[in-house]
């Protein structure tokens, strides 16, 4: 892929005779957000360490930001490992600082720039208190500040999300998102795939250490059936005739409902407008209880195109 700041080709990592990630490949374009989806175990974490260089793949290989390695570009790339750590003992302005002056700024710059991103981000009241006295929230929100006060190209965060609340999680969405607009490339983990859904341009999905699905949120949607689910006494004999209506299933009766009334779901191709649907109807004298289209979430898709093994994990 041209502009390509990550790709890794038939990338596989074994320990031992475990497949931790296998055979693996990918390209992500520059300014974009790109998410590593999958439950806990599916091979993020690994992937992410080979990106990295902090181990060394088995075979295959991996280019970032054009060099085979990320070492020599370390000063390019902002990280947030997965086991979270800060110096408890440090001021939290300093721990920014110290952390940006690690990837190339000077003391100055790098002073100017803590004190920035937290007053920014809501933190400045605490700069001067120590990391200790932080709440956990609160010292995610600092260590996801030290990953990229130094503005790098390249954003690798590994379940960034994990122990924050719903409003700093808010917080670090408008943060990954800034960053792209300012032409950054992010890259997070997670297994909460309302983030991803929210966030990404492109998504990887993973299971078992194999690609499962590499694309648009859209493209993955589109993997499977949208849906419309109506409920009615009448006959719906007229709703067969609609161009993309591909198949339309009578759903299990509800013991306590009036048994004169049943629920059908259609499957419908993406050319259909739901609202014809509804139309039809209408134009047909079908009286609805119900009408609901829904459209599948990324969870809807894992769970179809991974199977029986989506459901040993729990998303949230």
């Amino acid at each position: 892929m041209e502009n390509s700041v990550l790709s890794m080709h038939n990338v596989v990592k074994r320990f031992g005779e475990f497949t931790a990630v296998d055979e693996i490949s990918f390209s992500i374009p520059k300014g974009s957000i790109y998410g590593f989806l999958g439950p806990n175990g599916a091979g993020k974490t690994t992937t992410i360490r080979m990106i990295l260089e902090i181990i060394k793949p088995t075979s295959g290989e991996i280019s970032v930001l054009g060099h085979a390695s990320a070492l020599d570009v370390r000063n390019r790339i902002g990280y947030l490992p997965e086991e979270k750590g800060l110096y408890k003992k440090m001021k939290v302005w300093a721990i920014i600082q110290y952390f940006a002056r690690l990837k190339g700024m000077d003391k100055k710059a790098a002073k100017d720039q803590a004190w920035l991103l937290l007053e920014k981000y809501g933190l400045k009241d605490f700069a001067e208190s120590k990391v200790e006295a932080l709440s956990k929230g609160m010292s995610q929100k600092v260590q996801v500040l030290s990953a990229v006060a130094h503005e790098p190209e390249l954003v690798i965060l590994d379940e960034p999300f994990t122990g924050l609340d719903p409003v700093n999680q808010t917080v670090l969405e408008e943060l990954i998102t800034g960053m792209a607009e300012n032409g950054q490339t992010v890259i997070f983990s997670t297994h909460v795939m309302q983030h991803a859904e929210r966030l990404c341009d492109r998504i990887l999905l993973i299971a078992k250490g194999r690609k499962i699905f590499d694309g648009t949120v859209a493209e993955a949607k589109a993997t499977i059936p949208r849906r419309v689910t109506i409920e009615t006494a009448d006959d719906i004999k007229d709703l067969h005739a609609i161009a993309g209506v591909n198949e339309i299933v009578q759903l299990a009766a509800d013991p306590s409902a009036d048994s004169t009334v049943a629920q059908w779901q259609l499957q419908i191709s993406e050319q259909v407008n739901p609202q014809d649907i509804l139309r039809t109807c209408f134009d047909r004298g079908i009286n609805l209880n119900r009408f609901e289209f829904t459209e599948p979430s990324l969870h809807d898709v894992f769970v179809h195109l991974v199977g029986d093994d989506a459901r040993e994990h729990e998303f949230r």
